[in-house]
Formats: structure tokens, C-alpha cells, sequence
């Protein structure tokens, strides 16, 4: 069986390309020297290290799962990769600041360019013709972790039901395997993707803390609202268009 791809011819489906192995590869080199940055800047102890450590190993097995039969990552999912080697640091940080002191503006500014690229691969994507499911999976996973560690940063001052934000999407994709109505495709929507970025949003400027308690809460809370809006609207359209099995 052979898999067509994007970026020119086909390859084996259980084939990794040589092209592709490289750019694994690097990606993890770079993971762990963004890990060693961190330990020599900013103190990064064992639990940050294997936190970090395993989200790089994770990342690339999963990779190289998915990309078998592709000659190359391609341009957008390399800037995906890159957001989430950074990902991978900010996982590393939060973890850290559990139990020790992490500087709050390295943690934000870290997944602030995350966040900031996330408008990039789209735009990669769609400009030079490489658009695919994969891609598309590959960038929404990245979203939606980077949203849980960041929701788990600012529930350590402002109380566990910040992880709401989180959670709320995985807690969708586990109901999807009771409910499988809850599967089928979801067309793409600007409301959808405005709250998506506002969680981003809200979460980074709360978790840098300029914001006074009471007002990080509000922040949040309206975010967790909007979040709250959008995952019932595309409920709502998904049980409307559900086919009924005997």
C-alpha cells in the first residue's frame, strides 16, 4: 500500500522518508537544547527535566507514527513543530513551578510565541497548497495542550476550576467514544476559532499576574463562559444532524 502525499510523490504507508527522519531528529535535538537553556537560565529541576524530556519523546514517536508515507514534514508542520518544542519548554517550566520557583514572564513569553505562531502554519498551510488532515490534527492537539498546561499555570493562584479550560475539549473527545454523533466533522467557524484564541489569551495575560486577583478571575471566567458557549453551540448542531442507528 502506498500513500500519495503533498510534497511529491508516494511513499510506502509504513515508510519513514530520510528527509523526514532528519527533521525529527533535529526537532528533538532542539528539544533538548531548549531544555538545557532553561536549566542554565532559569533552573529547571528533575521534574521539569522529565516532564520536558518525556513530552519530546512522546512528540516524536507520535510523529513519526503519522508521518510514515510523507516525503517531507513540510513547511507548515514544521512551524507547528517548532510551536510545540516550545510547548515542550512551557510544559517543562509549569511542572517546575509546582513545587519551586519559576519566573512567571519566562514561562508567559514562551507560550506567548506559541500562541503567536499559531496564526503562522495556518497561513503556511494555506499559501503554498499543503494543507492536510494531518497537519490540521497536528496543530489542533498542539492548541489544545498548550491551552491545558497554561490552564493548570494560573489554577495553581486561582483555584482548580481553571482547569476547566483545559479539560473541556478532551473531555469532548472522550464523550465522542460513548456518543459517536459526536465524531462527525465540524465545520470550520470564526466563532469557534476567536474563543479558541481568546483562551490563549486570557491565559497568558492572567498567568503573567499584572492583573489583580479579582480581575484575573473575571478574565478567566468570562473565557471559561465563551469556552463553555462555543463547545454547547457545536453540540447543539452536531445532536441536530445526528443519525439515529438501529
Amino acid at each position: 500500500m502506498t500513500t500519495r502525499n503533498l510534497y511529491g510523490g508516494a511513499l510506502p504507508a509504513e515508510e519513514l522518508s530520510v528527509a523526514t527522519a532528519i527533521q525529527l531528529t533535529v526537532a528533538a535535538a532542539v528539544q533538548f537544547g531548549l531544555l538545557v537553556s532553561l536549566s542554565v537560565t532559569v533552573g529547571l529541576h528533575p521534574a521539569g527535566w522529565l516532564v520536558g524530556v518525556a513530552f519530546g519523546i512522546g512528540t516524536w514517536l507520535l510523529l513519526v507514527f503519522g508521518m510514515r508515507g510523507a516525503r517531507s514534514l513540510g513547511a507548515a508542520n514544521i512551524v507547528t513543530l517548532a510551536r510545540t518544542i516550545l510547548i515542550g519548554g512551557v510544559t517543562a517550566l509549569v511542572t517546575d513551578s509546582i513545587n519551586h520557583h519559576v519566573p512567571m514572564v519566562v514561562v508567559i513569553a514562551i507560550a506567548s510565541v506559541a500562541l503567536s505562531l499559531d496564526a503562522v502554519d495556518g497561513y503556511v498551510a494555506r499559501s503554498t497548497g499543503t494543507t492536510t488532515r494531518l497537519g490540521a490534527r497536528f496543530d489542533m492537539e498542539a492548541d489544545a495542550f498548550l491551552i491545558l498546561v497554561l490552564s493548570g499555570y494560573v489554577a495553581l493562584t486561582l483555584g482548580p476550576w481553571v482547569l476547566g479550560i483545559g479539560l473541556m475539549r478532551y473531555a469532548f473527545v472522550a464523550a465522542g467514544w460513548v456518543l459517536p454523533w459526536l465524531r462527525v466533522a465540524l465545520p470550520p467557524t470564526f466563532p469557534r476559532k476567536a474563543v479558541a484564541a481568546i483562551q490563549g489569551i486570557a491565559l497568558a495575560v492572567v498567568g503573567i499576574g499584572f492583573l489583580p486577583t479579582p480581575i484575573g478571575v473575571l478574565v478567566v471566567a468570562i473565557a471559561l463562559a465563551l469556552l463553555v458557549w462555543s463547545f454547547g453551540r457545536d453540540i447543539f448542531w452536531l445532536w441536530q444532524r445526528r443519525t439515529v442507528r438501529s
